[in-house]
């Protein structure tokens, strides 16, 4: 049996677990290429525990929202591939979901490196515009193909794919000293 076919099977009998998984080891290659490449750490500085709490924020957080998001805009837009389905998708996705996931992400992910909830505050405040600056610059047009070209099953895959990079410089951003 080919990858591709152990992969779809797993999607089909596993949804929520196969895309929080693959979701969590993406997010956790991005820590660590923000800590290796970027940020140049090596040997004693490398910060395995900051790449467990990104892979973990991934498997139990953005995971399970990302699926649920898309299988919301597929029952509430629809899943055709057309362009009025599509720019729906995008618009609700960059306008509605973006702003206020970040939000919760980054509260998040401040509440599991131990900060309390008036720092977690704090620092959305203040990385919160940046962020959704980076994210207008990447996701709408990341976005207009996904829901146009990708089938459902494979959104969460491509976004994460391409979330490399973001999660990169996510990762970087919010551990800036």
């Amino acid at each position: 049996m080919s990858l591709r076919r152990v992969y779809q099977k797993l999607l089909k009998d596993h949804f929520m677990v196969v895309q929080s998984a693959q979701t969590g080891l993406l997010m956790g290659t991005g820590d660590i290429i923000a800590q290796t490449i970027i940020e140049g750490k090596r040997g004693a500085t490398y910060e395995p525990k900051r790449t467990a709490k990104f892979t973990l924020l991934g498997t139990v957080f953005v995971g399970p929202t990302l699926s649920l998001w898309y299988k919301v805009l597929a029952r509430k837009i629809g899943t055709e591939m057309s362009t009025a389905v599509t720019l729906k998708k995008v618009a609700l996705d960059q306008l509605v979901f973006a702003p206020s996931f970040l939000i919760l992400f980054l509260t998040n992910l401040n509440l599991i490196n131990g900060r309390s909830l008036s720092e977690a505050k704090e620092d959305v405040s203040s990385n919160y515009l940046d962020i959704m600056v980076a994210n207008y610059k990447l996701w709408p047009a990341v976005q207009l193909f996904n829901f146009y070209c990708v089938p459902l099953n494979y959104q969460v895959l491509l976004a994460q794919s391409v979330a490399v990079v973001w999660n990169t410089y996510l990762s970087w951003k919010t551990n800036l000293k």
